[in-house]
């Protein structure tokens, strides 16, 4: 969390109203989630478990059903599926968006979720989570526009995300900042404990 959530280092950009701005944490991983109802969730973050049917071929799941759970509101006509492959210790972060909406569904491997609130006007602005999620346990995560977001592929195999967006790939809509932002102060170090 910010150590002054009003203070932020830098105006990032604004958009019909959603200011976004770089506030200033401390070095660390903000409230480690772990479960999908936490109190500690940045302010529209949503979290859903989804099932995973094994057997003695290898494994079922499905990803989303169009209308239902978590990307339910997102319309068919502009809905996008992707998928990414990182190979483990692979870091993507930070990006955000001004009007997409993303729903993450890490579907093989585990990833380091790691969420920052960008929201200048947000209750949880500044507010940093981190949410372990994939094969170990699968979580659907969704992400609204202004919260920064990435991950870290950890263990020791690939790791692949599957991810609805609610609107087209546009790149006027996506902003970045670096993964060792040093006001974000995310820690991607494998913490020792």
């Amino acid at each position: 969390m910010a150590s002054d959530p009003t203070a932020a280092v830098r105006r990032l950009a604004s958009f019909e109203g959603l200011e976004l701005a770089v506030p200033e944490c401390r070095k660390g991983l903000g409230a480690l989630i772990g479960a999908a109802d936490s109190a500690e969730l940045i302010e529209g973050v949503r979290v859903q478990p989804f099932a995973v049917y094994p057997d003695d071929r290898g494994y079922f799941l499905e990803v989303q059903r169009l209308g239902r759970g978590l990307a339910a509101a997102f319309p068919p006509e502009s809905t996008q599926i992707s998928a990414a492959l990182s190979f483990p210790g692979t870091i993507k972060a930070f990006h955000y968006h001004l009007r997409q909406t993303d729903c993450w569904a890490p579907v093989m491997g585990m990833l380091q979720v790691a969420l920052v609130d960008l929201r200048a006007g947000s209750p949880t602005f500044g507010r940093r989570n981190t949410l372990f999620a994939g094969a170990l346990r699968p979580w659907q995560v969704l992400i609204p526009p202004g919260i920064g977001h990435g991950y870290k592929a950890i263990g020791t195999g690939e790791s692949m995300l599957v991810y609805l967006t609610d609107r087209f790939y546009d790149p006027r809509d996506e902003g970045r900042i670096p993964y060792d932002d040093g006001s974000i102060n995310y820690d991607w170090e494998t913490q020792h404990r």
